[in-house]
């Protein structure tokens, strides 16, 4: 569920990252994710693991081209779908708990062909 949920804040941060080039595989995206997944399974009220947090700026840095972006969101969602209780108000709040800004609402209905 967290991981889910995780790795569609991560695609949100994808989105907003520079152009580069640059190559993103999915198992950077899934090792990257992991510290987030316990998180995002609850109600926290506590503050996101600060590795959560180091692998979400790593992936947002790492996918600076817009077919990475593409790359990292499919590789999310496939992620995401093997991973049940996500708690999606949790993951909405992991960006600011992790003091990175997304302009994109994290949600798993994300169409990752119009990720820029």
């Amino acid at each position: 569920m967290s991981l889910k949920l995780a790795c569609v804040v991560v695609l949100c941060l994808l989105v907003d990252a520079p152009l580069a080039q640059g190559a993103i595989s999915c198992d950077q995206v899934k090792s990257s994710l992991l510290p987030c997944v316990g998180y995002v399974r609850g109600n926290n009220a506590r503050p996101a693991p600060p590795n959560c947090c180091k692998g979400i700026r790593s992936l947002k840095s790492a996918a600076r081209i817009r077919l990475d972006r593409q790359a990292a969101c499919k590789c999310i969602k496939s992620l995401a779908a093997d991973i049940s209780d996500i708690n999606y108000g949790v993951a909405a709040g992991l960006p600011g708990q992790c003091n990175v800004h997304i302009p994109y609402k994290i949600s798993p209905s994300i169409d990752c062909k119009r990720v820029k």
